[in-house]
């Protein structure tokens, strides 16, 4: 591998996935957020059980003093996407300077067709034995550059169906970017699995960041099916238990999540869920969503199990 001659440490890594939901609009905010040991130096541990674009991740790998962090996801594809810019991002890079070659000196309607093409071998196979597929992570990262709106949205057979985006110029290799992720990503344990798999990995220097598909405002915002899995109400309450036990285990903890006052007032399913811990509502603008004109500001949550001066 031979990512260090390629790496510029001056340059901020940051998400080579658009998703929905991704923070690196609020990374700001969420500083005022974090706990003082982190500020402080006193975390060593970083876990992310939803690890999504991984915006919040290369945020605190680049800002603090962090020895190591542990990724998961139940997305298959996003963690074979991370596990092959970490050990094989000179053959990633090949695979997608091809695809942006080919697909820049297209006509319009040509794009369109080579897109289509492109899902229909995406969709035609999956991932093997566990083992890391650079082909299908260089087609995972082409389809979310050139999809509509960057939506990642798969159906209940687990098949990608967004359509075609409309663009006239696009980057779908932007190699800097991913050799500088490949660099930080060195210090970091990628799985494939369910959230509650981070457990065996939580001691009392780690900071635990969930990031979990929102609990929708209403039947238009459902964006939660990013993988074939659905996360329901009950869900989210398996979700308030297992932070508990996170907590219990001494780590510090901080959940986004939708804030459902901005529809309802008077729906309380957060503040009762997380009524033993720090509730916090922030300013978030709406970061994917079909109509330009609902891209507004809306209040979302964050719970922490520590206070925040």
């Amino acid at each position: 591998m031979k990512f260090a001659a390629n790496v510029n440490l001056t340059e901020y890594a940051k998400p080579f996935v658009k998703w929905a939901g991704g923070k690196g609009q609020l990374l700001d905010v969420f500083e005022k957020f974090y706990p003082l040991e982190l500020h402080e130096g006193g975390v060593r541990r970083y876990i992310e059980p939803f690890v999504g674009g991984g915006a919040v991740l290369f945020d605190i790998l680049q800002k603090y003093v962090i020895d190591e962090a542990y990724i998961f996801d139940i997305n298959e594809d996003l963690i074979n996407t991370y596990i092959v810019i970490k050990d094989d991002v000179d053959t990633l890079v090949e695979y997608l300077s091809n695809l942006e070659y080919t697909y820049m000196k297209l006509r319009k309607d040509e794009r369109k067709k080579m897109y289509y093409d492109v899902i229909e071998a995406y969709n035609s196979r999956t991932l093997e034995n566990n083992q890391p597929d650079v082909e299908r992570a260089a087609q995972f990262v082409f389809l979310n550059r050139t999809c509509f709106n960057g939506l990642y949205r798969v159906n209940r057979a687990g098949l990608f169906n967004v359509p075609a985006g409309d663009y006239r110029s696009q980057t779908i290799c932007d190699e800097r970017n991913l050799y500088n992720v490949s660099s930080l990503l060195q210090r970091v344990h990628i799985f494939t699995g369910d959230y509650r798999e981070s457990i065996k990995y939580v001691d009392k220097n780690s900071f635990v960041y969930f990031d979990p598909p929102y609990r929708p405002l209403n039947i238009t915002s459902n964006f939660t099916s990013y993988s074939k899995f659905d996360f329901s109400d009950e869900d989210q309450i398996q979700l308030a238990h297992f932070y508990e036990e996170m907590s219990n285990a001494g780590a510090l903890v901080m959940l986004s999540n939708s804030d459902p006052k901005n529809e309802n007032p008077d729906d309380n399913f957060f503040d009762e869920l997380y009524c033993k811990f720090y509730i916090h509502r922030i300013k978030a603008r709406r970061a994917i969503n079909s109509n330009g004109e609902r891209r507004g500001l809306i209040s979302e949550i964050l719970v922490t199990n520590y206070k925040v001066k």
